[in-house]
């Protein structure tokens, strides 16, 4: 068991596509859905997220140089991907079909290419269509495609297996009658079928999705769904059971339901769950390798290493998993990942992470430093439950330290 490091660069283009043809036949409808009524082509703002794994330089504190990311990635998005019709301008899509999951594998594919040699590889391309679609590919060959849907329900946080009591200490304020605004992602997994490119075809997922969302949407979940009348309602018992439900139809390989913007579960099947937590801390950094003199400073940090300094508000995810509890219904106890979560920040809340700090004093404040210096910290609070944790530098600039079990 240990961790594994990635770090992921964010980049928005533009493009069109075009899948079926005049006509929109039924099969075409049924394989890609509204996309294939277009008689010539359809546009979308995709954003790609390519993630690379590889050893953190102890010198510069970096496992990736994202100016380098940036540059390399946005050169081969201009060549053939930003502000183009993939059909025609890309030659891998004059035989394939522009599926999300093509698309995320030919550009995985590509940035590999472009990073060929070097010791941090691309891992993974995510690629959102739109808030509600998307699809990853990973360096070891499997893909991934995911859509959401949202739905307003009201519910009361309790389980019928706990007294009173017992669900007030647990669950607080949420006994009481109130509701949410639900959004809900599902992660299918699967073989690519050849002539189609999609894993399951997209009237299936539709269907399947939209027969949830009537089962739950402007319901009293306590009472008006029978599943749930007898069990806990909980967020981690909702993606339960939204899991257990599409996989009926689907190859879903996990389930994630936001009930705030903050908070969220995963289901991972297996009664395996998570609980996701995001806060935030704001702080000023210079980016700066000690050992090194300031000419190579400047070339290898750029802006970041300006003699004054800069800052950011660093955004935080822990998620917190282990067996679902079938009592209470829960992973975790929300209150407590939260005292974790903002006490393991707090030394690091308006500071000079360098100037005011211990942490930096032997190592540049990177990211890649952050997350593993505030892991074992974090860990430790949750008492060896720390599955996965996100730090956000900017919108553009991800780095994620997850357990791996067995390597995997």
């Amino acid at each position: 068991m240990g961790e594994l490091l990635t770090v992921s660069r964010r980049f928005p283009f533009a493009a069109s596509l075009r899948l079926g043809g005049e006509g929109a036949p039924g099969e075409a409808l049924h394989l890609w859905g509204k996309t294939a009524r277009a008689r010539h082509s359809v546009g979308a703002n995709y954003v790609a997220t390519v993630g690379f794994a590889g050893p953190v330089e102890p010198l510069t504190g970096m496992l990736v140089n994202l100016a380098v990311v940036k540059e390399r990635i946005q050169v081969l998005l201009a060549a053939r991907w930003d502000h183009h019709f993939l059909n025609r301008d890309h030659p891998a899509f004059s035989t394939l079909p522009p599926t999300l999951e093509n698309l995320a594998q030919a550009l995985l594919a590509e940035a590999r290419e472009a990073f060929a040699g070097e010791t941090a590889q691309p891992v993974v391309c995510h690629l959102a269509e739109s808030p509600s679609a998307g699809a990853a590919a990973y360096a070891d060959g499997r893909v991934e495609r995911w859509a959401a849907a949202e739905f307003c329900a009201a519910r009361r946080t309790l389980s019928p297996h706990l007294d009173e009591s017992a669900n007030r200490a647990l669950f607080g304020a949420a006994t009481r009658l109130h509701g949410h605004s639900y959004r809900l992602r599902v992660t299918l997994a699967g073989k690519v079928d050849a002539r189609s490119g999609v894993i399951v075809p997209e009237g299936e997922l539709q269907g399947a999705l939209r027969a949830l969302r009537e089962e739950l949407d402007h319901r009293y979940l306590n009472e008006d769904v029978p599943a749930l009348r007898s069990g806990p309602v909980t967020s981690e018992w909702l993606a339960r059971h939204a899991f257990l439900r599409l996989q009926a139809a689907l190859p879903v390989a996990r389930t994630r339901l936001w009930e705030l913007s903050w908070l969220s579960a995963e289901y991972l099947g297996g009664e395996r769950a998570r609980l996701v937590v995001e806060s935030s801390f704001r702080a000023a950094h210079r980016l700066h390798a000690p050992r090194l003199d300031e000419v190579t400073n400047r070339t290898i940090y750029g802006k970041c290493n300006n003699p004054t300094g800069h800052g950011h508000r660093y955004v935080v995810e822990a998620a917190c998993g282990g067996v679902l509890d079938p009592a209470s219904g829960t992973v975790a106890d929300l209150g407590e990942v939260q005292r974790a979560l903002e006490g393991s920040l707090a030394r690091w809340q308006m500071v000079h992470l360098d100037e005011e700090t211990s942490d930096f004093c032997d190592r540049p404040s990177t990211s890649e430093n952050i997350v593993s210096i505030l892991w074992p910290r974090l860990d430790d609070a949750l008492r060896g439950r720390l599955q996965r944790l996100r730090l956000w530098e900017t919108e553009n600039n991800r780095f994620t330290l997850r357990r791996v079990v067995g390597g995997k």
